[in-house]
């Protein structure tokens, strides 16, 4: 009997062995092959597959918000000089360039490392999106094997050589396959989840080398790199309790000895919160916490979806309505890991409607969670890889569900980024559990899953190439976002300015009008649809409607000057229209006087102006208005000759014969191009 024990130790410590099974987990028993237990090997083979896997990314160019840290970014944008600005400034300013818009969302944003990472690279290689996307998918795929050799530390000295092998190459190889992650991976902007990521799992990696060896440079190397993380994104936070917990469950092996242990496991992680600790304070400083903190959320929709329209104004939704939403798109999480399709990048209002706790998808997603919290904590000291994958997932999840504070929007395939690692440790841990006693069979079950997983990842990433082909592909999933449909129809308006032929520019117009249409319907107050819809209307002479959306445009953002000068060219253009083409001289005129209070430098309107008053036989106010023209443009030999006709019909011929003269010597042929003769 005891010669059967003696490989026991191989796998099972001893201190595990001597507990109750019904306390502690044991693993089955597995025996790994040599191939599987080459950590030099398999770290390049998931190098290389995660490489790979996103290779077909490299000639995309930039995508969505990698105009707000790239090329619209003036910071990045200035190489190595431009590091300064972005440590010292919110995220956001150098692409806006004005102070304010870190209050765009609750909060504020202070994220510069993955910044100056942009900027280095600028410097180096200049707006190259091949560097850039290269850059990311390196980034992403170190971060696989961080993820690998941290797991194997982690788990090796519990479970011993074999079963560590397994778990860890099964949930690295499961995470760099997953789909959900296409979005982070082919989004450049998307490197700040991934050096979140990484700085959090290489705390988590330098923290179990300090606990099992004591010495103070991997405490060191811990905080650094926990600083580094949260320098990427805020929501590295959470491995202030992921690293004490993974230490409780793999470093104190039994309940007898859980107790000494823990002055060890919090002696190892005083690094992690001195390091959040310094980050905290210089985040405050940069952000103005003490303004921010008495803010309140934004009363703008694409910034704050947890708002609803009563009566004639927007009003948040009721703690029962938000809380049963975020139940629903928890449970969509879950759907997405395990059945990663379909996948948009668009969950912005109404794609996810308002919920309440009668609602189906709010009940399972409740429901769901609650299993989930009921499973970990009624087995939770058997400190079992399952669980632990769980918690991870849960803790990780918890900083951006909208439960601890507002993201912005209601989901994002990106927050899954960091979460998916706990569902992918809890996936390979149960193919183990159930499926151990036959590896190959294990094996073969997470191939099917890996070759799928790939597929579905390899198709998506095309989808990701320029804006114009995600935002199409996704309009027809995310059919309820204001967001997208605005993004559409604006895409197409940009087309439709560029394109020649009146023909092809109409039907283009007439496809974005879809669109924005149907973003105005699903967001009553969108400016930027508005604008887009009256660029359309404007393209197609339909001036009253062009007015109409660009006084709508104004109303929702008081002050925009470049709304007001749309709005102006709008009204001049109208006018002249009504007047030339309609023989409509009251509406002309209402028109080119409500576009001169928009824009009083433009001198077209003023020479209009001077038409209009000139046709009605206003000789006094013409003059008036065609010398504001000539002031205006002195040079323009065109408002000259207007000019003195204005004079000679007002019975001013010394001055109409001066100012004809000065429009013949700025150009001699102005009277023949005017059909008249001298």
């Amino acid at each position: 009997m005891s010669k059967h024990r003696k490989p026991a130790p191989k796998t099972t410590p001893a201190a595990a062995r001597s507990a109750s099974p019904a306390a502690v987990y044991n693993p089955p028993s597995i025996t790994a092959t040599t191939f599987f237990k080459n950590t030099l090997l398999q770290s390049g083979l998931i190098f290389a597959f995660a490489f790979l896997l996103y290779a077909n990314t490299l000639t995309h160019g930039f995508v969505l918000d990698d105009s707000i840290v790239i090329s619209d970014n003036m910071f990045t944008k200035q190489g190595a000089g431009g590091i300064p600005g972005i440590l010292s400034k919110d995220t956001f300013f150098g692409y806006f360039k004005v102070e304010g818009k870190a209050e765009l969302v609750m909060g504020g944003r202070y994220r510069p490392l993955t910044l100056v990472l942009f900027a280095l690279v600028y410097q180096l290689f200049g707006e190259s999106s091949f560097i850039f996307h290269l850059f990311t998918v390196l980034l992403f795929a170190a971060t696989c094997v961080v993820l690998y050799r941290t797991l194997l530390l982690l788990f090796r000295r519990r479970f011993g050589e074999d079963y560590a092998a397994m778990l860890s190459w099964m949930s690295a190889a499961l995470f760099v396959a997953h789909p959900i992650h296409a979005e982070v991976v082919a989004n450049i902007k998307g490197c700040d989840e991934i050096a979140t990521l990484l700085g959090s799992l290489g705390a988590l990696y330098f923290t179990l080398k300090y606990f099992d060896s004591q010495k103070i440079g991997w405490s060191l190397a811990a905080g650094v790199s926990f600083f580094l993380a949260c320098l990427s994104k805020e929501n590295a936070v959470t491995f202030l309790a992921v690293i004490p917990l993974a230490l409780w469950f793999f470093r104190s092996d039994t309940p007898n000895t859980a107790s000494r242990a823990g002055a060890s496991i919090w002696k190892s992680v005083l690094p992690l919160f001195a390091a959040f600790l310094v980050f905290f304070v210089i985040r405050g400083t940069i952000l103005h916490w003490p303004q921010l903190a008495g803010g309140k959320a934004p009363m703008e929709l694409m910034n704050n979806p947890f708002l609803k329209i009563e009566g004639d104004k927007w009003v948040p939704w009721t703690f029962s309505e938000k809380l049963a939403t975020i139940f629903y798109t928890l449970w969509r999480y879950v759907q997405l890991l395990f059945v990663p399709h379909p996948l948009t990048h668009d969950y912005y209002p109404k794609q996810i409607p308002m919920m309440t706790f009668t609602s189906p998808g709010a009940l399972l997603g409740l429901a769901w969670y609650g299993f989930l919290a009921w499973y970990t904590l009624s087995g939770f000291r058997r400190r079992d890889p399952v669980r632990f994958g769980i918690l991870f997932y849960l803790l990780t999840i918890s900083i951006v569900s909208n439960i601890v504070f507002p993201v912005g929007t209601m989901m994002g395939d990106r927050f899954a980024f960091m979460p998916s690692v706990g569902f992918c440790i809890a996936v390979s841990a149960l193919l183990l559990q159930f499926f151990g006693k036959n590896l190959r069979l294990a094996l073969g079950v997470l191939g099917a899953v890996l070759l799928l997983f790939s597929l579905k990842t390899v198709l998506r990433n095309p989808d990701w190439v320029s804006n114009e082909t995600l935002f199409f592909a996704d309009a027809k999933i995310s059919v309820n976002s204001a967001k997208i449909h605005n993004a559409c129809g604006g895409v197409l308006f940009d087309r439709a300015v560029k394109e020649q032929n009146q023909v092809e520019q109409t039907e283009i117009c007439q496809q974005a009008m879809m669109h924005l249409n149907k973003a105005i319907q699903i967001y009553p107050n969108y400016k930027d649809a508005y604008m887009s819809r009256g660029g359309c209307n404007y393209i197609l002479k339909y001036f009253d409607a062009a007015v109409d959306d660009y006084r709508r445009a104004l109303q929702l953002a008081e002050g925009d000057v470049k709304i007001k000068n749309a709005l102006a060219l709008v009204l001049r253009d109208g006018g002249k229209y009504y007047g030339e083409q309609r023989g409509d001289l009251f509406k002309a005129l209402a028109y080119l006087t409500e576009s001169w209070q928009y824009n009083g430098k433009d001198p077209e309107t003023a020479r209009l102006l001077g038409v209009a008053n000139g046709v009605q036989g206003k000789h006094p106010d013409a003059v008036m208005w065609f010398e504001k023209a000539v002031q205006l443009a002195p040079d323009n030999a065109t408002f000259l000759f207007d000019l003195s006709l204005a004079y000679r019909a007002s019975g001013n011929a010394a001055k109409a014969e001066e100012t004809l003269r000065k429009a013949v010597e700025i150009n001699p042929k102005i009277m023949e191009e005017r059909g008249m003769k001298r």
